[in-house]
């Protein structure tokens, strides 16, 4: 049985993404637990797995956020052919390798079957690179083992339900939290890996909401792991003395936080350019060519007898 879980905060958005999509993918003798937020995304989920946990014929747990909509119908076989290997504790749709901090994407990101849908200009999507068919996909985009993957939905083995948990400690609402399991699984000796199903999060174009709380979560995941797992914690520019550490750690939150935020404006600046050729190419537009270029010679002749 593949059991489903999801975190709510808001009704109206639970109801329009991640249901649709949760009732698209489960099975009959699937059970949805769709629980109000208990506070942090760490608590709330640590919740829904010991709920899950108590089926013995349990074959996954999907944690889904409530912007993200699984748009694959079949998502259960690829699920289950995912878990076939018991070794692989975790799978996702987006990874990412040779990654050292929470934002995982500044690793090379190998796989990312989703797009990102969002509301502002009228909405539109941005689909990452393995959304399209295998022909028009990178050389460099494959399914398989990674270091960490995006969380918005993670697919979670029957082991891993029944021996990790959240750690509620590092005091995040929602950031970091599925680097920092996925960190986890892979010290225990279990495996984290993507696979080809496919996601739609509708997401607005603003990456970060909360600059400063990304920022702590940052630092706190960056200690907690600093040598107990290869390159994780260290300033980009190697280890630094003791009383340097504080300073090093706010550094490099700070410089992720900013190139997050750039990310965003990039993201407005695609998007305000896909609208506009939109525009351009409609009938309407051709249309007024004529009236648009009248209105600008009048203007221009008005301003040369000033």
């Amino acid at each position: 049985m593949i059991a489903f879980g999801c975190s709510i905060t808001d009704d109206v958005l639970y109801a329009r993404c991640a249901e649709p999509g949760i009732r698209r993918a489960a099975e009959p003798d699937s059970e949805i637990i769709a629980n109000s937020a208990a506070g942090s995304i760490f608590r709330s989920y640590n919740l829904i797995m010991e709920q899950a946990a108590r089926h013995e014929d349990l074959e996954a747990l999907v944690l889904v956020h409530q912007d993200a909509e699984i748009a694959d119908p079949d998502f259960a076989r690829k699920v289950r052919d995912a878990l076939a290997d018991p070794n692989v504790g975790v799978v996702g749709c987006v990874g990412a390798i040779d990654v050292r901090s929470i934002a995982w994407w500044e690793g090379s990101v190998t796989w990312a079957s989703f797009t990102h849908r969002y509301p502002e200009f009228g909405g539109g999507d941005v689909p990452a690179f393995s959304w399209w068919e295998e022909k028009k996909r990178p050389g460099y985009a494959r399914t398989g083992e990674v270091d960490t993957i995006d969380g918005f939905v993670m697919v979670l083995s029957p082991w891993v339900v029944s021996k990790v948990r959240f750690d509620e400690t590092l005091m995040s609402q929602i950031h970091g939290y599925d680097f920092d399991f996925c960190l986890q699984v892979r010290e225990l000796g279990r495996k984290v890996a993507t696979t080809d199903f496919q996601v739609v999060h509708h997401h607005s174009l603003k990456l970060v909401s909360n600059r400063e709380s990304w920022m702590q979560a940052h630092m706190k995941v960056a200690d907690k792991w600093e040598g107990r797992m290869p390159g994780i914690g260290l300033p980009n520019w190697g280890a630094a003395p003791e009383d340097w550490r504080t300073r090093a750690r706010l550094a490099e939150a700070e410089a992720g936080a900013a190139r997050l935020e750039r990310a965003s404006m990039e993201l407005v600046a695609d998007a305000h350019e896909r609208e506009l050729k939109v525009m351009r190419d409609s009938v309407s537009w051709r249309v007024t060519a004529p009236m648009r270029r009248v209105s600008a010679w009048a203007r221009g002749a008005r301003r040369s007898r000033r």
